[in-house]
């Protein structure tokens, strides 16, 4: 009698229609070519990447001009460094990016990425302007003790967005996230030892007054709790944890945080 054949594993099709996509995402399955895309998964992964580059760019852009702030060369260091590894994960996502067809060559002079609203402007979740920039990044920076509370605050956030998102179901771009991941985390930590300087030095109060500033508008860029575009993140693969659960991890994360401090999260 003949031995049946074994059952290979189910290979990545070519190409899918987006119920196809679903039940082998559902399934642990991994895209790895923009033509294996739907029409509508390649728009919120088009959307997802332009998120994240535009952010790093009007981040980057910010925090550029507040290096010659820092109260000494190694802090002006650090902030430098900051400044040139986000541009290159920018670039990382974006050469991703151009394999489904943006512009990689001009991307960088397509929106003013220094552009900021008045600093008493709240916009709240909603989108503004023309780039895909969290709102976070269209506040500006009031200084030095500023820019490095935004720093901690907003670098939490980013790690633990990153956490979320180096698991998604593009596999290029999970691997760019996974790579990017532990350099955020360590900006995360060198605002945390700026901002360590900063109380030691007696600038406690006016660190405080930027936590109090910054709070509410990182915690906008988690998004609404209830969205309608995450459920469909989630069916895709590119999104796993509903916005409410990632603002709470946030939270007690940046509560305890700021408490070895000696600062509190409003």
């Amino acid at each position: 009698m003949t031995e049946p054949t074994p059952t290979e594993p189910t290979a990545e099709p070519t190409q899918f229609r987006a119920m196809d996509l679903e039940a082998y995402i559902a399934e642990g399955g991994k895209l790895t070519a923009p033509e294996n895309a739907p029409s509508r998964y390649r728009a919120e992964l088009m959307r997802l990447m332009a998120t994240f580059v535009d952010s790093e760019m009007a981040g980057a852009a910010g925090f550029a001009d507040v290096i010659n702030e820092a109260p000494g060369i190694e802090a002006r260091i650090a902030a430098a460094r900051i400044v040139l590894e986000k541009h290159a994960h920018a670039a990382k996502v974006l050469a991703i990016m151009s394999a489904f067809g943006a512009d990689a060559g001009r991307y960088a002079q397509s929106h003013p990425w220094t552009a900021r609203l008045p600093r008493e402007a709240d916009i709240g979740a909603s989108r503004h302007g023309e780039d895909m920039r969290l709102n976070v990044f269209h506040y500006p920076l009031a200084g030095w003790v500023d820019a490095v509370v935004m720093n901690v605050l907003m670098g939490r956030a980013t790690v633990i967005q990153l956490e979320e998102l180096a698991h998604l179901s593009y596999q290029p771009l999970a691997e760019a996230f996974r790579a990017i991941l532990p350099v955020e985390r360590r900006h995360a930590e060198l605002g945390e030892e700026g901002l360590r300087r900063i109380v030691e030095t007696g600038g406690g109060a006016a660190a405080q007054d930027s936590v109090d500033y910054w709070t509410p508008r990182v915690a906008a860029s988690f998004g609404t709790g209830a969205s309608g575009r995450f459920e469909t993140h989630r069916r895709f693969g590119l999104r796993g944890t509903p916005n409410a659960e990632l603002l709470a991890r946030w939270r007690a994360d940046a509560t305890t945080r700021l408490a070895a401090l000696g600062l509190t999260l409003p």
